[in-house]
């Protein structure tokens, strides 16, 4: 691995582009708010990448020379290609760590990492959210307290169609009542993933500071281990022992 964490933040970008009121919020899209923060942190480095890209920004080089990938989609799912997906999951599986965020639950690449459907209830109202650490001892969890609150966040809530997942960071509870499993780690071959659910456009969610440090510790927690090799598979056709 290089000397710092090569991080590239992929969004669709097209929310950005066609509403004012998303525009005011994040004038160069929400991945460039997420890139200028992890840049600013010790050992991260972090480039952009969005759906309109050649190849989606998402070239064999450029993924080979990714340590992390951090996706945000929404309204544009079906316009990534199936390649690239089946590229990503390659990397991902060889080691290269993902984080999932917010609408990107529905996303070709998250679903085909937990090989569900990945739906959920929503609601959209202004509601307060209010995230509870269920794992204090986690990564991911360095520096919060018990919670935090976001003023406003879209409900996403139970049941989520994933896999359980190997551990559960945070769990959100909204205004409205319901709760919702928000922040979900898994090992897929020797890669990490990581779901966590605030961000939606409409919102600066990607401003506050303990989303941010979550998503900096999740950088962390899912870059690969130094010294991993490719995983190793198929025929073997000498024996370590004599036979």
């Amino acid at each position: 691995m290089a000397d710092k964490i090569r991080v590239v933040c992929w969004n669709e970008f097209r929310h950005e582009k066609s509403s004012e009121e998303i525009k005011a919020i994040y004038p160069n899209g929400m991945h460039a708010v997420i890139a200028e923060h992890l840049s600013k942190q010790s050992g991260i480095s972090a480039t952009l990448a969005c759906l309109d890209d050649p190849e989606h920004g998402l070239t064999e080089k450029r993924l080979a020379e990714t340590d992390v990938l951090i996706w945000w989609g929404h309204m544009a799912h079906g316009e990534v290609k199936d390649e690239i997906v089946d590229r990503v999951q390659d990397r991902v599986l060889n080691g290269m760590g993902l984080i999932c965020l917010h609408s990107a639950h529905f996303s070709k690449i998250f679903r085909r990492m937990m090989g569900t459907e990945c739906n959920l209830l929503w609601r959209e109202v202004n509601e307060k959210a209010r995230y509870w650490v269920v794992a204090p001892n986690h990564p991911i969890a360095a520096g919060l307290g018990p919670y935090f609150e976001l003023p406003h966040e879209e409900m996403y809530g139970e049941y989520f169609d994933i896999p359980q997942p190997d551990e559960l960071v945070l769990i959100a509870w909204f205004a409205g009542g319901e709760v919702f499993r928000s922040g979900c780690c898994y090992q897929r071959g020797h890669g990490k993933v990581f779901y966590f659910q605030p961000g939606h456009e409409t919102y600066p969610n990607y401003k506050d500071a303990n989303v941010l440090k979550v998503i900096t510790n999740a950088v962390r927690w899912a870059a690969p281990t130094v010294g991993m090799g490719k995983r190793d598979f198929g025929h073997r056709p000498q024996p370590l022992e004599k036979l």
